[in-house]
């Protein structure tokens, strides 16, 4: 799509990218398959290491749910960076000197990567080189350490003052030589030549067999790139990450940045140029399922106003993000009681670069060659003693929210809900969570769910800016008649399944 017509669209929520690209459709499995390897997941980690096994001669199948790029891969801000947050310094004390600079290197590695693919298959993505910056208002010295801890792990990396932006910093930590592009327009690119199955949803995996809804799926290797394992036993990924929820909108009539930046602050803000004119804002984050109040768009809204005064939001969406207790994601092999199986998850807000080294990591291991990153991205390594507080805290709030369905009573009657809004009642003797929607003509309609989400029964919470009921747990997330948005649930919550 022409920015100029999307400059005319009314503001509805979908993300500049699946505005500005077509993505191909593809058939779903329709017989039994026998493959090398099964890629489960069809977004940007799936689509990468499917290529990259493709192309050293590995017949490879991805197996996706529904369609492919449709889910975080097309909602992210699409920066190519190895600028993790204020991470190094932290990376050092934990992982210790080897390892922090391996991580370096691997997302250095990954920023090249994407630039010789786009050079020498000539995409048009506009993918640009350009500088990075971390900023905070609040801590001068803590950036300075960063800095110093970036470049002494090989990260071009330096503590500046002056920032560019129009609001007030304590400085920021730069690194040069860092990327920007259109994900489905680069990704889009790669198809030709893959085998790919939409509308194919993994239902089982056991050993190297895989019931879908279609049919069986006998592989050597299977690879879990779905953002969020479904798959609980083995590898316990439930209990060693949670979901956070950030929100994007575009701006029509802002200013060009020199850079892309990342706000450190717990409010601070993300941003970075696209296409022909418009800024990218994005931040007012949340854990998934903590978002009961709302106005988190409105947030994004009032700071375009207060920083780019002029400017004119074209178009908002949301994304979310798997967090590792450790900051560091997982790729590699899934557990040691499945030797055949492989997994990416855990990509923080920054799936660009870990898609790429999960691509470039997990085709050397099926492909028998040793890889310098396995050791740090291991699943199975041993979380460090600064882990524990996260698990602790991550394990506490899947406690509360299933004891908050167990003991905690629910409004009295869904005649309480107010249109437009949405609550958990009783009808017919169960707690439902109930939305009632305001129609075009003024009148109202119910939407009846079950509030137990199918993934490990905790109790769900409704996100208004969203109109979901997310999983405070584990991040799934359903839409106002229970069908499934986001797993790692694998089911519903209509009210014909059982409550």
């Amino acid at each position: 799509m022409d920015l100029k017509i999307l400059r005319r669209q009314s503001l509805k929520k979908e993300s500049l990218w699946h505005k500005t690209a077509a993505v191909p459709a593809f058939s779903p499995l329709s017989e039994e398959l026998r493959t090398d390897v099964a890629v489960i997941g069809g977004g940007i980690a799936g689509i990468l290491t499917a290529f990259e096994l493709t192309r050293r001669g590995v017949r490879c199948a991805v197996l996706e749910a529904g369609r492919i790029l449709s889910g975080q891969t097309g909602n992210t801000t699409a920066k190519i960076t190895s600028q993790h947050g204020l991470i190094y310094d932290k990376l050092i004390d934990t992982l210790g000197f080897e390892h922090a600079r391996a991580y370096a290197a691997a997302n250095e590695k990954a920023i090249s990567d994407y630039g010789r693919i786009a050079s020498e298959r000539k995409i048009d993505c506009e993918f640009k080189t350009l500088p990075s910056y971390v900023y905070s208002a609040k801590n001068a010295e803590y950036l300075k350490k960063e800095a110093e801890s970036a470049a002494s792990l090989g990260i071009a990396s330096s503590f500046v003052t002056d920032v560019m932006l129009p609001f007030p910093t304590a400085g920021a930590v730069r690194f040069e030589n860092q990327a920007q592009f259109h994900p489905l327009k680069f990704l889009t690119s790669l198809l030709p030549g893959l085998e790919i199955y939409e509308n194919t949803e993994v239902l089982s995996a056991k050993g190297n067999k895989i019931k879908t809804n279609r049919s069986v799926v006998t592989a050597e290797k299977l690879v879990f790139a779905t953002n969020f394992p479904p798959i609980n036993f083995p590898g316990l990924y439930f209990a060693k990450m949670h979901r956070e929820r950030s929100y994007v909108v575009a701006l029509d009539g802002a200013p060009m940045l020199g850079g892309i930046y990342y706000g450190a602050d717990e409010d601070g803000l993300s941003l970075r140029n696209a296409g022909s004119g418009l800024l990218l804002l994005g931040g007012a984050g949340h854990r998934t399922g903590e978002n009961r109040r709302g106005g988190r768009y409105a947030a994004l809204h009032t700071a375009a106003e207060r920083f780019f005064p002029g400017s004119r939001v074209v178009c908002e969406w949301s994304a979310q993000d798997c967090m590792p207790a450790d900051s560091v994601p997982y790729i590699g092999r899934y557990s040691k009681s499945e030797p055949d199986w492989y997994v990416a998850t855990g990509f923080q807000k920054w799936g660009m670069t870990s898609a790429m080294v999960s691509a470039m990591l997990l085709s050397d291991l099926i492909c028998g060659k040793k890889n310098p990153y396995e050791a740090v991205f291991s699943p199975e390594r041993k979380l460090s003693g600064s882990s524990v507080p996260q698990l602790v805290s991550d394990g506490a709030k899947s406690a509360k929210s299933i004891a908050a369905r167990i003991f905690y009573l629910p409004g009295k009657d869904f005649r309480e809900i107010a249109p437009g809004h949405a609550g958990i009642v009783w009808v017919g003797g169960h707690r439902r969570g109930v939305y009632r929607e305001i129609l075009p003509d003024g009148k109202t309609k119910l939407h009846v769910v079950s509030v137990k989400c199918p993934h490990l029964g905790c109790e769900l919470a409704w996100n208004p800016d969203e109109k979901s009921w997310d999983c405070p747990c584990h991040g799934s997330r359903f839409d106002i008649d229970g069908n499934l948005l986001d797993g790692p649930s694998q089911t519903g919550i209509g009210i014909g399944r059982k409550a």
